[in-house]
C-alpha cells in the first residue's frame, strides 16, 4: 500500500463558513462600504452553496474599485508607463535592526539592466512616527537617488487618519493585545500598499521588509508564468515564508485589498492570504522552487524578538533556468490520482505520477509552436520514492506535426538517447537534429512493477 504525502488544506466549505461568519460579524462596522453591507444582507438570507458564493466574491462590484486614501508622495512620482511587475514593501520602525535599504539594494543588484526597465519599486513607510519617516527618506533617496530619478522606485505613506480602530480589537487565539494590534495594522498597512499599487503593473509582488533576492528573479518569475499559460491562478509563491514572494495578477489587488482591509482584525496576513486564494477557486498552493526570496532578518518588527526563519529551497544564483515553452501533455499511462501529466512540466513543487508503466508506453510534448532546442533534462522519483524512476526509457524529439484523432502528434521521431539511473540530460541538441522540434517524446522501453514520478521536465530554447 502506498502512503502518499497530502498537503495540508481547509476545506472550501470551512472557508465559506469563516468567511460568511466574519461577513456577518462585520456588517456593524462602519468602516464597510454600504454596498457591501447590502450584499452581505441579501447573501445571509440563502443556505450556503459553495459555488454561489465564490461566483459572487469573484464579481464584488464594490471591491473592484480602489480605496479612497490620499497617498504622500515622499520619494518619486507617479509612473509615466505601465511596468511588468511592481514589487511592494511595507515597513514599520523597528526596536532592534532596520533591514529595508539593504532590501531595497538586494531587489536593483540581483536585476540586469533590462530587467530594471520592467520593474517599479514600492516602498510604503507604514510607521506613524514622522520623525522616522524623515530618517528613512532621507537615507533612501541618498542612496537610491538615481532609480528614483529613472522612475523605478517610489517611497510613500497612508496617513493615520484612513486607517480603522486599532484598539479594543476582538483577541482571537488568545494573542495578547499589543499582538493584534500589531497584526491588525499590519494587515492595513499592507491594504493600502496592495491599493495604491493595483493599477500601475501588469503583476504585483509582495516582500517583507528584510528580505534578499536570487539573482535575476524577474527573468525567473516571467518563465515561471509563461509556463502556467492558459492555466487558472490566483497566487504564485516564490518563497514558503510568510507574505514573501507572493505573486498577483495586478487586476486582482483591489479585491485583495478590500479583502484585508475588510478582516484586519480576524487573523494574521499569511492566514488571510490562503482564504483569499480559496474564495477565488484555486484550491492548492502553487509555489515555485527554488525560492526567490530569503528572509534575512534577525530581530522581528513585533517588539524586536528574534525571528532566525530560514527558506531550505532558497537560491541566490540562478544561472541555469528552464525556458518551458508552452505545449500540450498527454500520456497513455494509467495515472495516479490528480498526479497528472502536466504537473511534469510545471516549474512548480509538483510532479506526474503514473502506475506501472508498460513497454511501448509514452509521455509526449507537443509544443505550440516548433522551436529549436539547446538542452533538455529529465529527473524522475523522488527523495521519498527513490524507486518510482523510469528504470528502462528512451527520449525522442519529433517534427512534421499531423492531426490524430482528438491530438495533434508528429510522423517523424529521432531518438537522443536513453535514461540512466532514471534521468536524462543533454545539450548542444541543435547541432544534432536536422529541424525544429514539434514534438518530444518519453518512450517506456521495459515495463516495470514500480510505479513512475516525473518529477521535472526542463527545456532550455536558443
Amino acid at each position: 500500500m502506498r502512503c502518499l504525502r497530502k498537503r495540508s488544506t481547509v476545506s472550501f466549505l470551512g472557508i465559506l463558513v469563516i468567511f460568511l461568519l466574519f461577513m456577518n460579524l462585520y456588517i456593524e462596522d462602519s468602516y464597510v462600504l454600504e454596498g457591501d453591507k447590502q450584499l452581505i444582507r441579501e447573501s445571509s438570507t440563502h443556505q450556503p452553496n459553495p459555488e454561489r458564493y465564490v461566483h459572487t466574491f469573484k464579481d464584488l462590484s464594490n471591491f473592484s474599485g480602489a480605496i479612497n486614501v490620499t497617498y504622500r508622495y515622499l520619494a518619486g512620482m507617479p509612473l509615466q508607463r505601465k511596468r511588468f511587475l511592481t514589487i511592494g514593501l511595507s515597513s514599520v520602525k523597528r526596536k532592534k535592526g532596520n533591514y529595508l535599504l539593504e532590501t531595497i539594494k538586494s531587489i536593483f543588484e540581483q536585476s540586469s539592466y533590462e530587467e530594471l526597465k520592467e520593474i517599479s519599486v514600492v516602498v510604503h513607510l507604514a510607521d506613524f512616527n514622522s520623525s522616522w519617516r524623515e530618517v528613512m527618506v532621507q537615507d533612501i533617496t541618498q542612496k537610491f537617488a538615481h532609480h528614483i530619478i529613472a522612475g523605478r522606485l517610489m517611497v510613500i505613506h497612508a496617513p493615520e487618519e484612513y486607517y480603522p480602530i486599532l484598539n479594543g480589537l476582538k483577541r482571537n487565539y488568545n494573542d495578547p493585545e499589543d499582538r493584534v494590534r500589531f497584526r491588525s495594522k499590519q494587515n492595513v498597512d499592507y491594504a493600502f500598499l496592495i491599493n495604491f499599487c493595483a493599477n500601475i503593473s501588469d503583476y504585483y509582488v509582495m516582500l517583507e521588509d528584510d528580505v534578499r533576492c536570487s539573482k535575476n528573479f524577474l527573468t525567473a518569475i516571467k518563465k515561471v508564468i509563461t509556463s502556467l499559460e492558459g492555466t487558472y491562478w490566483v497566487t504564485l509563491e516564490f518563497s514558503k515564508l510568510g507574505y514573501i514572494g507572493k505573486l498577483y495578477h495586478s487586476h486582482d489587488l483591489p479585491r485583495l485589498a478590500h479583502f484585508l482591509l475588510m478582516f484586519y482584525q480576524e487573523m494574521p496576513c499569511d492566514w488571510l492570504l490562503s482564504h483569499f486564494r480559496g474564495l477565488l477557486a484555486q484550491k492548492n498552493v502553487i509555489r515555485f522552487k527554488p525560492s526567490l526570496f530569503q528572509h534575512m532578518g534577525y530581530y522581528s518588527s513585533y517588539k524586536g524578538t528574534e525571528n532566525k526563519l530560514k527558506d531550505d529551497d532558497f537560491e541566490e544564483e540562478l544561472f541555469d533556468i528552464p525556458d518551458n515553452p508552452p505545449a500540450s501533455l498527454y500520456t497513455n499511462m494509467s495515472v495516479f490520482e490528480n498526479y497528472d501529466a502536466s504537473k511534469a512540466y510545471s516549474s512548480v513543487d509538483e510532479y506526474f505520477w503514473g502506475k506501472s508503466p508498460s513497454t511501448g508506453d509514452v509521455f509526449v510534448i507537443i509544443f505550440e509552436n516548433p522551436i529549436i532546442i539547446k538542452k533538455i533534462k529529465v529527473n524522475t522519483g523522488t527523495e521519498d520514492r527513490q524507486n518510482d524512476i523510469l528504470h528502462h526509457g528512451a527520449l525522442d524529439v519529433g517534427g512534421n506535426i499531423i492531426p490524430f484523432k482528438q491530438n495533434r502528434q508528429c510522423s517523424t521521431y529521432i531518438r537522443l538517447g536513453e535514461f540512466k539511473n532514471g534521468n536524462f540530460e543533454i545539450s548542444d541538441v541543435n547541432q544534432k537534429i536536422p529541424f525544429d522540434v514539434h514534438c518530444m517524446r518519453i518512450h517506456v522501453t521495459k515495463t516495470q512493477k514500480e510505479w513512475l514520478i516525473i518529477r521535472s521536465i526542463s527545456i532550455w530554447t536558443s
